[in-house]
């Protein structure tokens, strides 16, 4: 097998074809619960930890997306609840299921809000933790995450669950067990996929509660790029509706 950038850009185009179809289905689902939140004046919380961020990223302040999407983070501890920013440093913190209660306490959340977690491998304590927490709380739950990894995995979490046990709605980003594609010489692999196979099925998430939303005849309240005329004027009206519930930087 070819070792080199087409190679690992076929594979890509090929997974890429074979998630959308995959997970049309549950990407409808996904967006009519986040759409029923928005229709209740809630905010869809993203999380993700490590490189899940860049997907919770792909939700929460991006244009083209919802503007009621807010971004919850392991750094908010820090940033809102007056940790030491060492805190940080700790390879260890994505895996300590206490961070995540601390992180939900300081979130600027309602009753009616949804969320949404993505983390390819769904065993580490604080993703799992939060899952729970949004769950005793009520609130729906859409868990973006790899199949194959996470049933080969075993949970870092004290109730031995995994992220895919506890959401209303899992979205298999199909990446492979490793998350890479490609395998070497000799052994190991190479090319991670995890990111793109989420990112898409984040943006066709957005894009199926956008058509749900003008289907019902309601004015998507979307995101315009701040790099053209009228862009922020645009984006801080429709952010004003939130005031307080939504954080953008960070």
């Amino acid at each position: 097998m070819d070792i080199d950038a087409a190679a690992y850009a076929q594979r890509v185009q090929s997974l890429a074809h074979e998630v959308a179809v995959s997970q049309a289905p549950a990407v409808r689902e996904a967006a009519a619960l986040l759409h029923a939140s928005l229709r209740a004046d809630g905010v869809i919380q993203a999380f993700g930890s490590g490189h899940s961020e860049a997907i919770a990223m792909e939700i929460a302040g991006r244009a083209g997306g919802l503007v009621p999407t807010n971004r919850l983070a392991l750094r908010d501890v820090v940033l809102y609840g007056g940790e030491p920013p060492s805190l940080l440093a700790s390879p260890e913190l994505e895996r300590d299921p206490s961070v995540a209660r601390r992180v939900y306490e300081l979130a600027p959340v309602r009753p009616q809000d949804a969320f949404v977690i993505i983390s390819s491998s769904g065993v580490n304590g604080s993703v799992v933790e939060l899952a729970s927490i949004a769950k005793e709380r009520g609130h729906a739950l859409v868990a973006l995450t790899s199949v194959k990894h996470s049933t080969e995995m075993r949970s870092r979490h004290p109730t031995g669950l995994k992220l895919l046990d506890l959401a209303d709605v899992v979205l298999d980003n199909g990446a492979p067990y490793g998350d890479a594609v490609l395998p070497l010489p000799g052994g190991g692999a190479y090319g991670a996929v995890s990111t793109i196979t989420s990112a898409l099925l984040a943006q066709m998430t957005v894009a199926e509660v956008v058509g749900a939303m003008l289907a019902a005849g309601e004015i998507p309240p979307v995101y315009r790029s701040s790099n053209i005329l009228g862009g922020d004027e645009h984006n801080r009206e429709l952010e004003g509706r939130y005031a307080g519930r939504i954080r953008r930087g960070g």
